[in-house]
């Protein structure tokens, strides 16, 4: 099928590369990326070797390993996305990476937006329901909402494995991209199934990947806040310290990028035609990019506000991670505790 590339997302033609602006976010993307790729590879994985075999596996050690393997798998990807990037989306890898490549670092990404909501509501039933946690919250419950969390994400990163192809434009090199011309036979079916599709995933994704996410998170930080306020614990300024931390860096990384996606699916039929998509394409390269930086920030915070970092920096790297996991507010559910031990006790102990 010839003259619709215009409805295929040739990118190349898209990014404002012949100006200044465009060139800066480019870079700063490219240096952004670079930077995930190394601190992410290097903290991720060291998270891996300690809480999966440095530490006996409780919920809070499956939790973390799985979402530092997330993370991991993602940033493992990112050279390839990198070269795409700075060969400005031209793909030099071939079909079948094409499709592997951005697979699992789709699914990688939902999975770890899925993880740290599922850490945070772990997070909220220790403080608030100590005892019902200590007797119902169980290493077997907790395996099975972790392979939930990869099968969700395994299903909506399903529509990608079937229309990211790669395509060789008409005397122009192969890019990696959205295809949809093998489901419509004319121009206007091709318009009408692009639309649709951007539409309707681009809705699902923000709501299923960003609303719902951010909102377990922001209510469960929420509860525990007032839990700590009202208690007045011994060191409850540094306990909401970590959790606006933990809150803040997922929200400051992921949000500009889910509002410029979420006003390129409302406007996406009304901009594919003009100019207008060139702009929330720019943007979309820059938020992406911050995006993706939240997948080497774990491993940062772990180390870094744990209590007494300055106290154990004498201590080897991961010893300074495997007591800051232990630390990290699910130390109580995980830790043995005798059943007569008061509720307020237990309490002290999760925060």
């Amino acid at each position: 099928m010839e003259t619709n590339d215009s409805i295929l997302l040739h990118e190349s033609d898209l990014l404002f590369h012949d100006s200044t602006i465009s060139t800066v976010l480019w870079i700063f993307s490219l240096v952004v990326v670079s930077i995930t790729f190394f601190l992410g590879v290097l903290g991720n994985g060291l998270v891996i070797w300690v809480a999966g075999f440095r530490m006996p596996h409780t919920v809070t050690t499956i939790c973390y390993l799985n979402l530092a393997l997330a993370d991991f798998s993602f940033t493992a990807t990112l050279p390839f996305l990198l070269v795409k990037m700075a060969m400005k989306e031209k793909w030099p890898f071939g079909w079948f990476l094409c499709k592997l490549v951005h697979i699992v670092a789709d699914i990688n990404l939902f999975v770890s937006v899925f993880l740290i909501s599922v850490i945070a509501l772990d997070r909220c039933i220790c403080v608030l329901h100590p005892v019902w946690a200590q007797n119902h919250r169980t290493v077997s419950l907790a395996r099975k909402v972790v392979v939930g969390s990869w099968i969700l994400a395994l299903i909506l990163s399903s529509p990608l494995s079937v229309f990211v192809t790669t395509v060789r434009f008409p005397g122009e090199d192969l890019y990696c991209l959205l295809n949809f011309e093998s489901w419509a036979n004319t121009f206007e079916e091709l318009f009408y199934i692009t639309v649709t599709f951007i539409t309707a995933t681009g809705i699902i994704r923000l709501i299923i990947g960003f609303i719902i996410p951010m909102s377990i998170i922001a209510i469960c930080y929420g509860l525990i806040a007032v839990k700590i306020n009202r208690r007045a614990f011994v060191n409850s300024s540094h306990a909401l310290r970590v959790l606006k931390a933990v809150v803040a860096s997922f929200f400051i990384c992921w949000f500009p990028f889910q509002l410029v996606v979420l006003l390129s699916t409302i406007w996406f039929k009304e901009i594919l035609s003009n100019d207008d998509y060139k702009i929330f394409n720019m943007l979309a390269y820059s938020t992406r990019s911050l995006a993706y930086f939240n997948s080497c920030l774990n491993p940062i915070l772990y180390v870094f506000m744990g209590q007494d970092f300055r106290e154990r920096l004498i201590h080897s790297l991961p010893s300074i991670l495997e007591r800051a996991l232990n630390e990290d507010s699910g130390q109580t559910c995980d830790t043995v505790t005798s059943s007569a031990s008061p509720p307020a006790d237990i309490e002290m102990k999760a925060i």
